[in-house]
């Protein structure tokens, strides 16, 4: 839709391209009219009986008018002039239908190539401002002329634009796409199942989380049609590699550029990798990094990584880094190490190498983790012995301490009362018991030494043990 206001004396006219002819284009043109112009027009502005803005036409000139519209003019402030319905009263807006077939006939014909509508709304703002030196038949002075003294007449814009797009809160499909007017646009995966607040202007349509903008779409024109981003369904491709070859997003995505060369050569070598399953997950990682990457580092990266003949994930995450570094010097990696030559053209760079040697490529594969520089721990499957193997020297207690560590802590999984351990040896875990005292109970009480276990080990048995006065009830009686 071209929409067009001009002015009654000057002739200076404002020409806009919208995808609709709907209430939200009406609305944007007049708000971009009034930027362009300065102010907004003090006396009133012609009208025929359209939809957007007439919904029931009355006698003489009276008009139900929209709810929106009646809000943009008091928002603006100013008075709508409608004409009479039928080819007697067409004089009456002569002057704007004359314009609108000339610019369309001068500038449109035949129509501009262009990739979107904001490209050609900017040629024909400056064709716009080119024609303020044309003069109209019968003037002598040009239409730049005579609007500097129609300027004065306008009345001055408000602090604030008016909002000309309307708020929707569609609920996301288990496709993870959202219906708007009879069509389909695509959100990210996370929101399925939940309402999302869309904002429907002329020419996009916004998709917002809280205040933060997820997705913006050009506005659909045909009924039944969608339109996806291939990001906003990773998620769930890299759940189902298998589908990504034939997904609509993917099919999309190529049509607009988004999925290169780079990456169909990288989707080629990842599948002859590792195989048509894995190669296509390999792929989707790749594609999910373009949300904290920029595009040309990524694609800088996966040319390198196919240079080198080295397909992984981790290979281009680091090489997309070093390119948004400045780092275009490399030294070729293969899959089993870093070789001995340097890419064609590539020139000196930091990194400790001597004068002329290129940065090193560190892939994956020959990456390796440091030694670790803690002491071993001591063997435990052995409570008699060190880490080392030797025998253990203590004496007395019968190994309550053991190097340095309490018997408990080294205990092996086999409690060592079940091997008939003599109660003599048994270990107290507080300083109040000592193992004279737990001899002393034993033989007031009548009990065997092999029948008295410590619960310092940190183990509970089946059998239940009493009458040893120790630290917590440490040993205690068999039933």
């Amino acid at each position: 839709m071209l929409f067009t206001l001009r002015l009654s004396y000057s002739g200076k006219a404002v020409h806009r391209v919208y995808a609709t002819a709907s209430q939200e284009a009406f609305l944007e043109g007049h708000a971009e009219a009034f930027t362009v112009l300065g102010g907004v027009p003090s006396v009133h502005i012609r009208y025929d009986n359209l939809k957007p803005v007439v919904k029931q036409v009355l006698f003489g000139r009276s008009r139900v008018e929209s709810a929106r519209w009646a809000s943009f003019k008091s928002w603006y402030q100013f008075s709508a002039f409608y004409c009479a319905p039928g080819e007697a009263s067409a004089y009456e807006k002569g002057g704007v239908e004359h314009e609108g077939g000339r610019f369309r006939r001068k500038h449109l014909v035949p129509p501009p190539q262009v990739e979107l509508l904001a490209e050609l709304n900017e040629r024909l703002a400056a064709i716009d401002v080119a024609e303020d030196a044309r003069h109209i038949h019968g003037r002598p002075t040009s239409i730049g002329f005579d609007f500097e003294a129609e300027r004065e007449r306008l009345r001055p814009l408000p602090a604030d634009d008016y909002d000309c797009g309307i708020d929707l809160t569609p609920v996301v499909a288990r496709d993870s796409r959202i219906t708007v007017r009879q069509g389909y646009y695509s959100v990210p995966a996370k929101f399925t199942g939940q309402k999302v607040r869309v904002k429907l202007r002329a020419n996009e349509l916004w998709v917002f989380d809280g205040r933060q903008v997820v997705a913006r779409h050009p506005r659909l024109t045909r009924r039944y049609t969608y339109h996806d981003f291939l990001d906003h369904h990773l998620e769930i491709l890299l759940v189902k590699p298998g589908a990504f070859a034939g997904a609509s997003a993917l099919t999309q995505a190529r049509a607009e550029g988004g999925f290169t060369r780079v990456h169909e050569a990288f989707w080629a070598a990842a599948k002859q990798k590792a195989g048509d399953r894995e190669g296509t997950r390999m792929l989707i990682e790749v594609l999910l990094l373009h949300r904290q990457l920029p595009s040309e580092a990524l694609a800088t990266a996966m040319e390198t990584s196919l240079r080198i003949g080295s397909v992984s994930t981790g290979l281009v995450a680091i090489e997309a880094r070093k390119a948004m570094e400045g780092t275009d010097a490399e030294l070729l990696t293969g899959p089993d190490g870093p070789s001995q030559g340097v890419l064609p053209g590539a020139g000196s760079a930091g990194g400790g190498g001597p004068a002329g040697e290129g940065a090193r490529v560190i892939s994956l594969h020959t990456r390796r983790l440091p030694p670790d520089p803690r002491t071993a721990l001591p063997d435990r499957r052995s409570p008699n012995r060190h880490g080392d193997g030797s025998t253990n020297g203590t004496t007395g207690a019968g190994g309550a301490a053991w190097g340095g560590i309490k018997f408990s802590t080294l205990l092996p999984r086999r409690p060592a009362w079940r091997s008939g351990r003599r109660l003599e040896a048994c270990p107290l875990r507080s300083d109040r018991g000592t193992a004279p005292e737990v001899r002393n109970h034993a033989a007031s009480s009548g009990i065997s030494g092999s029948s008295c276990r410590c619960r310092c080990t940190g183990r509970s048995g089946r059998r239940r043990w009493r009458g040893c006065p120790s630290w917590r009830g440490t040993c205690r009686q068999r039933f």
